[in-house]
């Protein structure tokens, strides 16, 4: 795996950057968003809302459902409010650890999270449970035997179909490793407009030179959840999501939406 980061080919992680205002991204990112925007212009505030839903699932799960234990694939560059800041301010020994695969995200989480022994980033393929479960950082961090919150927002829509590496095949092999109360919280791009599943899909495809995997539907995201316990309100657009009040931002334009919710471990 590659340690050397690659300023000529965009990330999702450092567009992902782009659109919540952060810094960590560079020309080629931000002319990739530009290029978007053109065809999915609400693309910035669903990254705006898909953000403020992690931060409500975490607080969600640490308050009223008692996990302590976090992890989080395909996590993304650091930014305000991440899962462990979130999750400290309810239980200060609530313990993280980030999986991803983008250089620049190691680079700079581990210079955010230096100074914090309950937290770590690690680089690995979010598709290798094995590796991913078997790390050092996550056997000092994560007791299996206790439930675990196992995140994957907003990331599922990078890994392409396959019977062994795909995203239900991952979701399977995770789940299998969790003790009943566990939860998993899963939600990605999707659209029922065939065009723009395409467009985006072969867009991103080509952008990122293949570090793509697709535009889904509803219907495929719901797959993923199936014998576990669905928590209210249930599979949703995300900014739905228990909002915080009644007058919370909203998802205002549907050609995409980010679309799941959180299952648990039976």
């Amino acid at each position: 795996m590659s340690t050397s980061i690659d300023a000529t080919v965009p990330t999702a992680a450092r567009m992902y950057d782009h659109y919540l205002g952060g810094k960590d991204n560079y020309a080629v990112d931000r002319a990739a968003c530009e290029e978007l925007d053109k065809v999915v212009p609400s693309t910035r505030a669903l990254a705006l809302n898909n953000r403020r839903f992690l931060q409500r699932v975490v607080r969600t799960l640490a308050a009223e459902y008692g996990i302590r234990q976090f992890l989080d694939h395909g996590s993304g560059l650091p930014t305000q409010d991440n899962v462990h800041q979130v999750a400290q301010r309810i239980d200060a020994g609530s313990h993280v650890v980030y999986v991803d695969n983008d250089p620049m995200v190691l680079v700079h989480g581990r210079a955010l999270l230096e100074q914090d022994e309950r937290t770590a980033v690690i680089q690995t393929d979010m598709r290798d449970t094995e590796a991913v479960f078997s790390h050092p950082e996550t056997r000092r961090l994560i007791d299996f035997s206790q439930p675990v919150a196992v995140l994957f927002n907003s990331v599922m829509h990078c890994i392409p179909d396959s019977e062994t590496d795909g995203p239900a095949a991952l979701v399977r092999r995770v789940a299998e490793r969790l003790v009943p109360g566990s939860c998993l919280v899963m939600c990605q791009l999707v659209s029922e407009d065939p065009e723009v599943r395409k467009f985006v899909t072969d867009f991103m495809a080509q952008a990122t030179q293949g570090n793509w995997g697709r535009v889904r539907q509803e219907k495929d995201v719901a797959t993923w959840f199936e014998g576990m316990d669905i928590l209210e309100p249930g599979l949703v657009e995300v900014s739905t999501w228990r909002p915080d009040t009644e007058v919370a931002p909203r998802q205002l334009t549907q050609e995409w939406i980010e679309f799941g919710g959180v299952g648990r471990v039976r």
